[in-house]
């Protein structure tokens, strides 16, 4: 199978960079997060050291910063020639990858250290599960144990809202949805009003057709200015959504309101089995048929080793 990113193939589309090399294109920055900030930052069962921020995910605000101000200058350029001023439109990243990757992990450090550069970005992050249908929904249609599927989602909503970002609309609101109930929150709006840049996450994001259905003039990711998907070996994924399982046993499953109740009383052995059985059936499904190959239309791919570390990156050539 060929590599695309391959450091040795010289008509790769990305330039490859290991951690070390690409920590030192940041050289000086000073990391503004705390210890106690990161920890409260990253997700179930990850460990991100204040190494790995500075290494990595610094250098990342760094570049998504300057493209962000080129952005801007090119939007000013553009009201020059046009003789008018037009409504200004945030910057927007989208993040896909398989669930139990990190992505949220991700999303909420780039969020946290993008807002603290000088110029102070007024920064959102939209989560994209807010546009799955209702459970209701999902049963009428008969795909509840297809949720997360593209099918799932109200792409239209999502390309609406995302329109009227890109239109200069300065305030505009999405559905909340809640992992703890399972599901969209009634009456419950995230707003968001005048914003620099917004990150879009959601494992789907980057995806231009499915299942030979018939395949839409507008993608959610035709919105986005830059993209980033977050990778890791299928086995390392596979691991860490096992364990993420069992340690929700004693955390959000003990919870009385929790649709996934049932499950906080599963030994270890249990836990495994029934957490095994959802990820083949659902998860790697979804993976393998609609994640995985969006992976090389990103602009930035970031592969993380077995201990949820980012071991290298991968950089499209502009």
């Amino acid at each position: 199978m060929i590599s695309y990113y391959s450091a040795h193939k010289p008509y790769s589309p990305y330039i490859t960079l290991n951690k070390q090399e690409w920590a030192a294109l940041s050289p000086g920055s000073v990391q503004p997060l705390s210890e106690q900030e990161i920890s409260r930052l990253q997700g179930i069962n990850e460990n991100i050291s204040i190494d790995e921020v500075s290494s990595v995910y610094l250098p990342l605000s760094r570049l998504l910063n300057l493209y962000t101000t080129a952005s801007q200058d090119l939007h000013s350029v553009t009201n020059l020639f046009l003789h008018k001023k037009t409504s200004k439109v945030p910057y927007i990243i989208g993040m896909a990858g398989s669930v139990a990757v990190g992505k949220s992990t991700t999303a909420r450090l780039i969020q946290a250290l993008l807002s603290r550069w000088p110029n102070h970005p007024k920064v959102e992050l939209l989560t994209t599960d807010g546009f799955l249908y209702p459970n209701r929904v999902l049963e009428e249609k008969g795909i509840m144990n297809r949720k997360g599927f593209p099918e799932s989602y109200d792409t239209s909503k999502l390309i609406r809202f995302l329109a009227d970002l890109k239109s200069g609309v300065s305030e505009v609101s999405a559905p909340v949805y809640s992992h703890l109930v399972y599901d969209i929150v009634e009456g419950e709006r995230q707003v968001i009003s005048n914003p620099d840049i917004v990150i879009v996450e959601g494992i789907n994001v980057l995806q231009v057709a499915n299942d030979g259905r018939e395949i839409p003039e507008v993608f959610v990711s035709d919105f986005f200015d830059f993209s980033i998907y977050v990778d890791a070996k299928e086995d390392d994924i596979f691991n860490w959504y096992i364990e993420r399982f069992k340690t929700l046993r004693s955390t959000a499953f003990k919870d009385p309101d929790s649709y996934f109740r049932k499950y906080a009383d599963l030994s270890d052995e249990e836990a495994e089995r029934v957490a095994e059985k959802i990820w083949k059936e659902i998860n790697e499904v979804n993976l393998h048929r609609n994640i995985l190959p969006t992976k090389h239309r990103a602009d930035l791919i970031l592969h993380k080793g077995k201990n949820h570390g980012v071991e290298s990156l991968h950089l499209r050539k502009k």
